[in-house]
């Protein structure tokens, strides 16, 4: 199965179709989205494009193949406009017997881990800055950084996960970096 990830769509229905284009192109099964999906927030500036309702039907449309985690921007009226699960603060996955603990960043993150075991992986959003590094205790911390609003003079990406390999892409599909486990 391979899987897209991205985080912090921010209301922006410009990024938001541009990574459903993605989506088609990469050929995934599921979009594991990790919370921030249509507010912008208090700290960040309105992204570009930014139109919540577009990015509801957008997002609505492919329902059934979204998995996704509570961002810190996410509230209860979120999930009334949203037809699939918005309010979990994380999910587990498996890829290659490893554990993938899935979350958006605010509240379990590198200072406040969750459980995890040398090999692991915590994959999370929130900063806005894709990461790829592996912890003194032997677990991975992993972020696909901000589909609408990147920081720190990183790309609008994604990621992908397949057969074990995690790929950072921009939104127009280029690879910049991986990861085998």
């Amino acid at each position: 199965m391979k899987w897209l990830t991205a985080s912090d769509i921010h209301g922006s229905a410009l990024y938001c179709k541009a990574l459903l284009e993605a989506f088609l192109r990469e050929g995934a099964d599921r979009l594991l989205l990790l919370g921030d999906l249509l507010y912008h927030g208090p700290r960040n500036d309105l992204p570009e494009g930014y139109a919540p309702k577009e990015v509801i039907a957008m997002l609505g449309g492919m329902r059934e193949r979204i998995f996704c985690v509570r961002g810190n921007c996410e509230a209860e009226v979120d999930q009334m406009v949203l037809p699939f699960p918005v309010l979990s603060e994380y999910c587990l996955l498996e890829s290659g017997g490893r554990l993938i603990f899935a979350t958006h960043g605010h509240v379990y993150n590198t200072d406040n881990p969750p459980a995890l075991s040398p090999g692991d992986v915590l994959l999370h959003g929130h900063t806005h800055v894709p990461a790829k590094m592996q912890t003194p205790s032997g677990w991975w911390y992993l972020n696909p950084g901000s589909v609408s609003i990147p920081k720190e003079g990183s790309q609008r990406g994604y990621m992908t996960l397949e057969g074990g390999v995690f790929i950072w892409k921009s939104l127009d599909g280029a690879e910049y970096d991986r990861l085998e486990l």
